[in-house]
């Protein structure tokens, strides 16, 4: 208990703000339907209504309740952000790791691949490809997911490449271990530390590309909630002073705030940096 106390003590402010913000927000994702009386479709009174106490945070331009799109909205995003981080992560890493075992023709030609991706605007590219293959959201996930997996690719290949030349990399290869071994028991240990930084980064940027989808249409689609196309739809009421369509703005802020702080200790604890 006491250790666990010291450890606790050596979590920076910032970190540990992050940690229970980012926790706060799954525990609110979990129990969304418990907590909201409406669903994120039904429609319970007039366009724009005010806040009161049946509806904390008024309703939207369609008469839906705002708090419950508001927590509809943040489990949509969150959960397929965090899909679709993982497919990134899968697809990105296999190919980086691959790259750099097998070597010969192939680690330049998934190279030139990726550079290629990567020379075309995302946020234009993205949106090209939605308005090509429609929006729903397998097709938002695998898009955004193999767009994005060419930063991963390049993270993997950079730090696999430093130690795939290891001696003890060598020696394995000496004594016969196949490309398998040396992917996940000899390379894929040593660099967890950089991944699982660029893991928490890259959840932040496919969480903001989803909700800029959403905002230009091409995202989540209605009658779904999501933070992004609720800016949207809500945007008149800022003329009126009306600070409801900024509360889903700043929800997307703070997440990403947090995660980065995460992120930025876990990079210090994992290098040995002090400040």
């Amino acid at each position: 208990m006491k250790t666990r106390l010291a450890n606790l003590r050596q979590v920076p402010p910032t970190a540990l703000f992050g940690i229970v913000i980012v926790i706060l927000y799954i525990v609110l994702a979990i129990l969304t339907p418990a907590l909201t009386p409406y669903s994120q479709r039904e429609i319970v009174g007039g366009a724009f209504l005010p806040w009161t106490s049946a509806h904390p945070l008024g309703t939207d331009s369609l008469g839906r309740d705002m708090l419950t799109r508001l927590l509809y909205g943040g489990r949509n995003t969150l959960g397929i952000a965090f899909v679709t981080t993982i497919l990134a992560f899968a697809i990105g890493m296999a190919a980086g790791l691959v790259a750099v075992t097998v070597g010969g023709w192939l680690e330049p030609i998934l190279s030139r691949i990726v550079d290629m991706l990567m020379s075309i605007p995302q946020l234009i590219f993205k949106l090209f490809l939605l308005s090509i293959f429609g929006t729903s959201i397998p097709t938002l996930i695998l898009v955004i997911a193999v767009l994005d997996s060419t930063r991963v690719f390049r993270l993997t290949r950079a730090a696999a490449s430093s130690i795939a030349v290891m001696d003890y990399v060598e020696a394995a290869r000496l004594r016969g271990e196949g490309p398998w071994w040396l992917m996940t028991r000899e390379i894929l240990p040593n660099i967890t530390a950089p991944l699982i930084a660029e893991f928490g980064l890259r959840f932040c940027f496919v969480f903001l590309a989803i909700a800029a989808l959403s905002f230009l249409g091409l995202g989540i689609q209605p009658p779904l909630a999501d933070w992004g196309s609720m800016v949207r739809e809500n945007a008149t009421l800022i003329t009126f002073g009306d600070i409801t369509p900024l509360i889903p703005a700043a929800a997307i802020a703070v997440l990403t705030i947090s995660v980065n702080f995460i992120v930025d200790w876990m990079l210090h604890k994992s290098t040995g940096l002090k400040e």
